[in-house]
């Protein structure tokens, strides 16, 4: 089972029956990343979704607690707040001042996650950031980044929220996650309640990696999945690495595979699908959510079996 607090029982059927939304699919608001907080809700319902991955910065345009109460209006479930991290800093002001960022962005994901509807989850998905400017000790950096998991672990688990460390793939190392594998994502929560730290499972970032499987089994036997995150892989890259993410089904990784293995580790949450990309930035709205949601029903759909709980 996921470790991941869970905010009510599962919401009933709703739109997804006519429009063709798998009931477990979430898509974070980054996919339509021009909209605005209220309006990137109104997409999503209007698609047929029952839950959407949020992004801090338009909850904080919009304020938290308008944030909140569009979100409990939209009857859609929360299945993740992204992102905080970025504490690979040496300790001095900028260090404290991420670490507070951190507590704020847990105050976010536990009053959102109460906001939103039966089912959510308070998962803040964390990046734990790259090398410090100028800087070549990979170690120490990590070691940084389980510091502040000891630091900030207690607050969350007080707060109710699952800290989910995502694995970024190694060509991010050294600008924003010198977390690369979902070994060593695992290694850095296994000192803390399950329901205090997880990991993210995110096929753009684990896809490589030959021990993913065996980590992901690893992860299911814990109960440390947090998050289940889906877009695909192609080449080539674009100039900024950071949108290459494509719809699933569009690239080249085995979503069969590793959502079976999702799927018998015992994660039963919502999947998500993540994606940055100019092209589908650029795009309408609607014909964004409509297209991820038929991506995601061929993809990745026929590999789930167990219902949403």
């Amino acid at each position: 089972m996921s470790a991941q607090p869970i905010v009510g029982a599962p919401a009933s059927p709703r739109a997804h029956d006519v429009h063709g939304a798998h009931p477990r699919l979430s898509m974070n608001v980054a996919t339509i990343k021009y909209a605005p907080f209220a309006d990137s809700l109104r997409v999503l319902v209007e698609a047929g979704y029952e839950s959407a991955g949020l992004w801090r910065e338009p909850v904080a345009e919009a304020g938290l607690a308008e944030a909140a109460s569009r979100l409990t209006d939209s009857g859609l479930r929360m299945s993740t707040l992204c992102r905080q991290g970025f504490f690979t800093m040496p300790e001095g002001p900028e260090r404290r001042a991420s670490i507070d960022e951190n507590r704020r962005a847990i105050e976010e994901t536990a009053t959102l996650a109460a906001a939103g509807a039966p089912g959510s989850r308070a998962v803040l998905v964390l990046v734990a950031g790259g090398l410090p400017e100028g800087s070549t000790d990979l170690v120490g950096a990590r070691a940084r980044v389980a510091e502040a998991l000891e630091e900030l672990a207690p607050e969350a688990s007080a707060a109710g929220v699952t800290l989910a460390i995502e694995p970024l793939h190694p060509m991010y190392a050294s600008d924003r996650a010198v977390v690369s594998t979902l070994k060593q994502a695992l290694d850095l929560a296994e000192p803390f309640a399950p329901d205090a730290v997880g990991v993210a499972v995110d096929t753009f970032h684990i896809w490589w990696d030959p021990e993913a499987v065996a980590q992901i089994g690893r992860a299911g036997r814990d109960g440390r999945i947090a998050t289940y995150q889906v877009c695909d892989w192609r080449t080539p890259l674009a100039a900024d690495p950071l949108l290459s993410r494509h719809q699933p089904g569009d690239g080249v990784i085995d979503f069969a595979g590793f959502t079976r293995a999702v799927e018998a580790s015992g994660y039963t949450g919502d999947v998500e699908v993540e994606i940055f990309n100019q092209a589908v930035w650029d795009a309408p709205w609607s014909e964004v959510a409509a297209r991820t949601a038929a991506a995601f029903g061929s993809a990745v759909a026929p590999h789930l079996v167990a219902p949403l709980r």
